[in-house]
């Protein structure tokens, strides 16, 4: 285990049923496959000090999992991993008030603190801008890791984010967001045109069958929550379309896993083979105008750009807008002409 001087703050704790059609694998081979940036070392320091257990049982990592086994692991997290320390940071704050505020989250920013981001997260900024924050609104409490945080984006997902600042604003937060009488409305840039200028997206959202690190639409049964998303088409723009994004449900990825499992995963999304030409001509010319439209926009063309909510110590409606941020109209502005390239027949659009 490590040092005694690092004494465990608290554990996170894993579960996977083993699946059926599994065929006889070491324990540790089987969660490494399942657990991003987790060792095989670290799991086995897990299993020595007894945190690793098959049905209840505690096992060593030379165990080969069985169809139908429960398979449970306890992570202890470190104090030089979870003490939280605030960071100054230049936040894109929309309002404020002092219930909440909403602010513009940018692309790279990760939210929450966790594995490989243990400083220069949101939580972070927010503790430097809102001191005293936990202990404020007589005595409630709100959980530091979070902040107020009644919603996430994705890592490289940029756009409108609501924070709590008192626990009552925090609870009454995501009980909206849980009834779905938020209003989130994304833009993205997807490749391939759309048939229809709209439609939803319905299918069970959960860990892909084989590569545990990213998701899919699995089957009933499989472990996947229930997802729907309704998009409409601004644009269809040669071999990419603009649309617009309304989630009903808030599951990992969502946008970006619907968008791959219908065949318009969104522009640049290096996880869901949005990072590569996937619709187009042959031509070197244009090869080069995707490659460099990649090169600007490193990331999936994904912006959360409309947040309504009602304000939980008023009830009003409140509704905010966000423009994309330029890297993103950039290369929509590039597609924008270049769709209007193939109108008048070329097809061989000029370096960009």
């Amino acid at each position: 285990m490590p040092d005694s001087d690092k004494q465990p703050l608290r554990y996170e704790a894993v579960e996977y049923r083993v699946d059926p059609g599994q065929e006889a694998l070491r324990v540790d081979l089987f969660l490494t496959g399942r657990l991003e940036k987790m060792s095989r070392s670290r799991i086995r320091q897990c299993a020595d000090a007894g945190l690793l257990t098959v049905d209840g049982k505690a096992v060593k990592v030379n165990h080969k999992v069985k169809p139908g086994e429960l398979v449970d692991l306890e992570i202890p997290r470190f104090h030089e991993q979870t003490t939280l320390e605030p960071e100054a940071m230049d936040l894109d704050i929309r309002y404020e008030d002092e219930e909440l505020l909403v602010l513009v989250k940018p692309a790279g920013l990760v939210v929450h603190p966790g594995s490989g981001n243990w400083t220069g997260t949101l939580v972070h900024g927010l503790m430097h801008h809102l001191p005293g924050t936990t202990t404020r609104a007589l005595g409630e409490a709100l959980d530091p890791e979070r902040l107020g945080l009644v919603h996430r984006l994705d890592k490289d997902t940029s756009g409108l984010m609501v924070v709590a600042k008192t626990a009552s604003a925090a609870e009454h937060l995501s009980r909206q967001f849980a009834e779905r009488s938020t209003e989130r409305l994304y833009e993205a840039i997807a490749w391939g045109e759309f048939e229809d200028p709209e439609g939803s997206v319905e299918g069970d959202i959960g860990r892909h069958p084989r590569q545990r690190q990213v998701y899919a639409v699995v089957e009933d049964g499989e472990g996947g929550k229930p997802a729907l998303t309704h998009y409409r088409v601004l644009a269809n723009l040669g071999y990419v379309a603009h649309i617009e994004l309304k989630l009903q449900t808030g599951r990992t990825h969502q946008i970006r896993v619907h968008m791959a499992h219908i065949g318009h995963p969104l522009f640049g999304d290096p996880t869901y083979g949005g990072d590569r030409i996937v619709k187009g001509t042959v031509f070197t010319k244009y090869r080069r105008f995707v490659e460099n439209n990649l090169a600007t926009l490193p990331r999936q063309a994904l912006h959360a750009k409309t947040l309504g909510f009602t304000h939980p110590a008023t009830g009003e409606r409140m509704r905010f807008a966000a423009e994309a941020p330029p890297d993103f109209r950039a290369v929509l502005e590039r597609w924008e002409r270049y769709a209007g390239l193939l109108k008048g027949g070329n097809n061989q659009q000029e370096d960009a």
